[in-house]
């Protein structure tokens, strides 16, 4: 624990500026952006969750361990969603036409030619 205490003022104006980011986050949703309103969304939940972190869980005055840990966390996040949209991104990139298969993996099961196979079974009447 940090032994800082924060007046409430501080805390007034951290739920205030979260109501107001939320309130943009709902207009954004209803505007049409293209492709920004992901990238636009995502900008002010990390904005959001800053102030969270930085407040509420009083990151900004604890230690510089706690501060690194922090950090850390926020730097494997952000390989891990940078890994998870590349892949995303590049699906569709290359497909063959049997299938989006690496070559030599995708078997293909044919039946018997029409000349080996037995003629049908006459009808009984």
């Amino acid at each position: 624990m940090s032994g800082h205490v924060s007046p409430k003022s501080t805390y007034y104006a951290v739920f205030g500026a979260l109501m107001v980011l939320t309130a943009i986050t709902v207009a954004v949703a209803f505007l049409h952006l293209g492709t920004l309103n992901f990238p636009v969304a995502l900008g002010i939940a990390i904005f959001k969750a800053t102030l969270v972190i930085l407040f509420f869980m009083h990151v900004k005055y604890s230690s510089r361990l706690t501060k690194m840990i922090v950090g850390m966390a926020f730097f494997f996040l952000a390989i891990l969603l940078l890994l998870t949209l590349t892949d995303y991104g590049s699906r569709g990139w290359y497909a063959s036409d049997r299938g989006s298969a690496t070559a030599g993996t995708q078997v293909t099961v044919t039946g018997p030619d029409r000349a080996t196979r037995p003629a049908p079974a006459a009808e009984a009447k």
